[in-house]
């Protein structure tokens, strides 16, 4: 039985790759590399729960996560998928892996490393919260909000895809806020659990990015016995966004290949 059903676009045929966007986001981020797997593979994109137009519940970790992609790949019929990740989409993408191993043939796991991280501040929740509590009527009213909290314009523009208007023309967030941040602190920043996986992972890491450093590589190759790691120059956290066209190349390369 599904608990918490998840949003999903499905297009193309063939083998299955699953997308899983990272937090506060929704299937639409990863909607470049959709459209370029489309043409080899069968591309399903979700929405993780609490985010997108998928069911919303203040459980929210790993193991939750990683069930709700295998309940929708029961619900679709597909017995075995390969998972592209970014951020906390790979590390539920991770606990799949780990969790149900005879589901995924091959995961790429895009910027974020199979550890705990410290529990930071995060001026991004802020704003969020700021604008939520707040009567929106345009999305430029909204941009001005996040502006205080977020300089730049391409992560704002990342944030305020969660905004839709409600029945009296206001602007809302799609997102469950407060589970997201009932859990960000102590769940969402927890390292996936099990292992030792023999899944074939290519983890990719943006140059200026901290969320994979050297001190990571040792628990990857520890959990993931056939891990390798690649790095994109020049570009940051959201490198699917900086640099689509070699990010695309990769993870392309290495489902077509592996």
């Amino acid at each position: 039985m599904i608990e918490v059903k998840l949003n999903f676009r499905d297009r193309g045929e063939g083998n299955v790759v699953i997308l899983i966007h990272g937090l506060f986001g929704s299937l639409v981020n990863l909607s470049s590399l959709a459209k370029e797997l489309g043409e080899m593979f069968r591309v399903v994109s979700v929405d993780l729960r609490n985010h997108g137009s998928s069911d919303h519940s203040q459980k929210m970790d790993l193991a939750s996560m990683a069930g709700d992609i295998s309940e929708t790949m029961r619900f679709l019929g597909i017995s075995e998928a390969a998972i592209v990740g970014h951020s906390l989409g790979g590390k539920v993408g991770m606990q799949m892996a780990l969790m149900f191993p005879n589901l995924v043939t091959n995961l790429v796991v895009a910027d974020i490393a199979p550890v705990r991280y410290s529990p930071q501040h995060n001026p991004l929740l802020d704003g969020l919260q700021h604008l939520n509590a707040m009567s929106v009527i345009s999305r430029s009213e909204a941009d001005d909000v996040l502006s205080e909290y977020e300089t730049d314009r391409a992560v704002r523009a990342f944030l305020l895809k969660n905004l839709e208007r409600d029945n009296s023309g206001q602007y809302r967030l799609r997102l469950n806020l407060s589970a997201i941040i009932e859990n960000y602190h102590v769940t969402l920043t927890a390292a996936p659990q099990g292992g030792p996986s023999s899944c074939p992972v290519l983890f990719l890491k943006g140059q200026n990015s901290a969320y994979i450093q050297d001190k990571h590589y040792q628990e990857i190759n520890r959990i993931f016995k056939r891990a390798s790691v690649r790095v994109i120059d020049g570009v940051g956290h959201w490198l699917h966004i900086e640099n689509p066209k070699v990010f695309n190349q990769l993870v392309s390369e290495f489902l077509i290949n592996d």
